[in-house]
């Protein structure tokens, strides 16, 4: 089985930063996407950003210039730098891993973590 594990969120006040890191584990052979989604109160999930093994990175609109993905292949794990952050940031993040090739499984599979609070507000 492939677990998402989530860290980093927390409160912030606006203008501060947080990082988040996103490991996954399990007989992961391959991944090919990874990146983050969040979800405001009332407010349907959005990409925010993702990043592909090869390291191309595409951002949502709304942070671009402010958040910066970036992804450690041997490790599995993605990371999210989030600087000059806003209330509007205000979210639970999620992290996802898609086309995961798993050990003695056949076929590409998705997954998602858990989600961790990201509170932006003085």
């Amino acid at each position: 089985q492939v677990q998402l594990v989530e860290s980093g969120g927390g409160l912030v006040q606006p203008g501060g930063s947080l990082s988040l890191s996103c490991a996954a584990s399990g007989s992961i052979f391959s991944i090919n996407a990874m990146g983050w989604h969040r979800q405001a109160p009332g407010k349907e999930r959005e990409l925010v950003a993702a990043i592909t093994s090869g390291g191309s990175t595409n951002y949502v609109d709304s942070v671009k210039g402010r958040f910066t993905i970036s992804r450690d292949n041997a490790k599995n794990t993605v990371y999210l730098q989030m600087n000059s952050l806003k209330p509007e940031d205000t979210a639970v993040y999620y992290c996802y891993a898609s086309g995961v090739l798993v050990r003695n499984r056949v076929g590409l599979s998705d997954y998602w973590g858990q989600g961790t609070q990201v509170t932006v507000s003085s």
